[in-house]
């Protein structure tokens, strides 16, 4: 496959962080929003999931709009998700034709008063304690309780079991 080439199926969204991806890890460059494929004026935040043989590449995103559009934005997280992701080492060259790339597109965040407001399968949440932040995209396999989903979110904002923190929640479109 040739860089930034669709592949069968592949929606928009997953196409720009493909064709970010390749650029980057090929060339060290980032591609212009003017060359990749259209996609909405819309500002959002966005996270994008790298994925080889099943297993978490990356992934790495932002809650709120940081760029002009949705389609910038899916360029800077792509790029970081197989670069600057902490967990892992950056993407190689010969690992691209094997990544599986997921795009989610963020709606806002809404204040929840109790978890009995959550549902891991539609939501994703945030917790927040301070200036420590966790978030927990939705329907995520393994997380099967809205239990599980808050601890994990606490965990990876270094919320400790028993501190107070608050939650918000949201929804997401997500391109494959």
């Amino acid at each position: 496959m040739e860089t930034g080439q669709n592949r069968e199926g592949e929606s928009t969204p997953v196409t720009i962080a493909r064709m970010a991806v390749e650029s980057f890890v090929r060339t060290g460059r980032f591609p212009s929003v003017a060359e990749v494929p259209q996609f909405g004026k819309e500002m959002a935040g966005c996270f994008v999931s790298l994925h080889r043989d099943g297993a978490l590449r990356g992934c790495i995103g932002t809650i709120l709009p940081t760029k002009e559009c949705v389609a910038s934005e899916i360029i800077r997280n792509a790029v970081s998700s197989c670069s600057e992701d902490p967990r892992f080492d950056p993407v190689r060259p010969e690992e691209l034709q094997d990544l599986e790339i997921s795009v989610d597109v963020l709606d806002p965040p809404e204040k929840v008063d109790s978890p009995e407001s959550l549902d891991p399968k539609r939501f994703g949440v945030i917790v927040t304690s301070g200036v420590r932040r966790g978030l927990l995209l939705p329907d995520l396999e393994g997380v099967e309780s809205v239990d599980d989903q808050l601890e994990i979110a606490c965990r990876k904002a270094g919320i400790q079991p028993g501190e107070r923190y608050s939650i918000e929640r949201f929804t997401v479109t997500r391109y494959r």
